[in-house]
């Protein structure tokens, strides 16, 4: 089997290169990024490095051709329109290159009366996997609970959580289980039943105060919940021009759309995944 891994320079593709690397040989897996040459770092691994650029068809035909199973990491951007536009051209050149298995990742804010700005992109693209020449099996993500670690000083110092969810509840995997996940997914025949759409969370979510009470216990100081509207949160956080997509997640979040629960992860990998203040005790020790 030979396996192509898009996004192996972000967070979550070079989780998952790590892990598909524990389970099948080297010799089997191409990685694409957008420069070659500054990825001398993944060729002295021994992997094949291939040029991508999603809206490059002919070179995305190239680089997927004689390729089995194709995990499709898509790319940052920040409205919806610039990642369909960038799916259509990946469907395309997979079905030209006559990739075996597309493995996607998306996203538990993907229902059809979602305010996020990327639930557009995550309800399209099991609709147009589903129509395409492709097999496809799709792996979606609640929140990441990574960024809460990097966080958690500037809540100590509001000694608050301000998000603006009121008393509804948000739902969180890591990047190291979701990546665990999709490298068992993978590899796995089994598991990589076409049409199959796996979502990964842990074993329960979280409203705002037990959120903040998990946090006070983790870090040793005493945090509250008091949110900020919506407003004032796309504000806050706008560095990079995110501001209005992260506050229209929390939209979601407010109408109770990032509170979803299911045992996909163990299904997948026999174990439940790591709980959250287990997985926040671990990388804040």
């Amino acid at each position: 089997m030979k396996y192509f891994i898009t996004g192996v320079t972000g967070h979550l593709g070079s989780q998952i290169l790590k892990e598909v690397m524990k389970l099948v040989p080297v010799s089997n897996i191409s990685v694409g990024v957008h420069t070659v040459s500054k990825a001398q770092n993944l060729s002295d691994k021994g992997l094949e490095v291939l040029p991508v650029d999603y809206m490059n068809e002919d070179m995305m035909i190239t680089s997927l051709t004689n390729k089995d199973v194709f995990v499709y990491v898509p790319s940052k951007s920040h409205d919806s329109f610039s990642r369909v536009t960038e799916l259509e051209n990946v469907i395309n050149a997979a079905e030209k290159a006559k990739v075996g298995h597309i493995l996607a990742m998306g996203f538990i804010a993907d229902q059809e009366n979602n305010p996020f700005d990327l639930s557009a992109f995550y309800g399209y693209l099991p609709r147009r996997l589903a129509e395409s020449d492709l097999k496809f099996t799709i792996i979606k993500n609640a929140l990441y609970a990574d960024p809460l670690v990097p966080y958690l000083p500037e809540l100590v110092e509001r000694k608050n959580v301000i998000y603006p969810v009121g008393n509804q509840a948000l739902t969180f995997i890591s990047l190291e289980d979701s990546a665990k996940a999709f490298a068992k997914v993978a590899t796995s025949d089994e598991l990589r039943k076409d049409g199959k759409i796996y979502t990964l969370t842990q074993s329960r979510n979280y409203t705002m105060t037990e959120l903040a009470g998990v946090l006070s216990e983790v870090s040793g100081h005493e945090i509250g919940y008091q949110p900020v509207t919506l407003q004032e949160f796309s504000d806050m956080y706008n560095q990079g021009g995110e501001g209005h997509m992260l506050g229209s997640m929390y939209h979601a979040g407010a109408m109770g759309l990032l509170d979803v629960v299911t045992d996909d992860f163990q299904k997948i990998m026999g174990t439940p995944a790591t709980d959250l203040k287990s997985f926040l005790k671990s990388k804040l020790n």
